[in-house]
């Protein structure tokens, strides 16, 4: 059983666990269907994509035109502009099929210039503020990468009472003193004014540098199932916080099957040893 917690203040139980549809941007649609099978036996019921995540959205748009009221559904624009980004939600509204997404997402937006373009006259968030208002989408969310990503949420909140942020969060992330700070910050905001908190990249093991990638993950994951137990864990012991699955779906079982046995984070012994063994390190620095 994946446990479940309200997701901000939208009203809906989300399980702890969102599949990051990421992880169909670039497969077949059977592969898609077999996926989409685990993730609804598995009890899932809230999927995270962006219009940028390749066919990501047309993989979903079969799903979402026959079990759309399985899941809350959760997108992304990357434009900053007002009218392009109105127009890539109506693109992601047909693309995925459906007459209402539950969550638009301003995507990545941790560029001061950016920022500035989506946030002011005419830019992005007045985009999904009319398609709220016209019934498109019901929330609005903002996402980032980076060490600056927490405190320009926080910059983000303080701008506009948007209902859910996303942002890298993991144990080896959190070894950065300045940005375990900004988050710490960060999520005491978010649960001050019910905020949904979303985590990406809990199962990085480190940037893939010089050594030979494989899978769809823009990292090196953790891919034995003891260590993402571990790193699973450590995630979903913060309190009501929300795990987005990583890109490639042979690791989706893996992360599932972590998720449905948590019951307490991992030691601090246990996490530094999980480093050491897998020499592991921070994503972005």
């Amino acid at each position: 059983m994946l446990p479940t917690h309200a997701f901000g203040n939208t009203n809906h139980t989300s399980t702890r666990i969102i599949f990051g549809a990421a992880a169909f941007g670039s497969v077949s649609q059977n592969d898609a269907d077999r996926t989409m099978e685990q993730i609804i036996e598995a009890g899932v019921n809230h999927i995270d994509t962006a219009a940028s995540y390749g066919d990501s959205e047309i993989r979903l748009g079969p799903w979402m035109e026959k079990e759309r009221d399985r899941f809350f559904l959760g997108t992304k624009t990357g434009e900053r502009e007002g009218g392009a980004a109105y127009d890539q939600i109506r693109r992601s509204l047909e693309r995925l099929r459906t007459d209402q997404i539950d969550l638009i997402q301003l995507h990545n937006l941790v560029d001061e210039s950016e920022w500035a373009t989506a946030l002011g006259p005419g830019g992005a968030l007045e985009a999904a503020v009319r398609a709220c208002e016209e019934g498109l989408v019901r929330f609005i969310g903002v996402t980032g990468h980076g060490v600056t990503v927490a405190k320009m949420h926080r910059q983000s909140l303080k701008q506009f009472p948007f209902d859910s942020v996303l942002l890298p969060y993991s144990w080896m992330m959190m070894q950065n003193p300045q940005y375990a700070a900004d988050v710490e910050a960060l999520f005491a905001l978010c649960r001050e004014r019910n905020v949904a908190i979303q985590t990406i990249k809990s199962i990085t093991a480190a940037p893939w540098g010089d050594r030979e990638q494989f899978g769809n993950t823009w990292y090196e994951p953790l891919t034995a199932q003891e260590d993402i137990d571990l790193a699973v864990h450590w995630v979903l012991g913060e309190p009501g916080v929300f795990l987005n699955t990583a890109a490639d779906i042979s690791l989706l079982p893996k992360v599932l099957d972590a998720a449905s046995r948590f019951t307490e984070r991992p030691s601090e012994f246990a996490m530094q040893q999980l480093a050491k063994e897998r020499s592991m390190e921070p994503l972005f620095v």
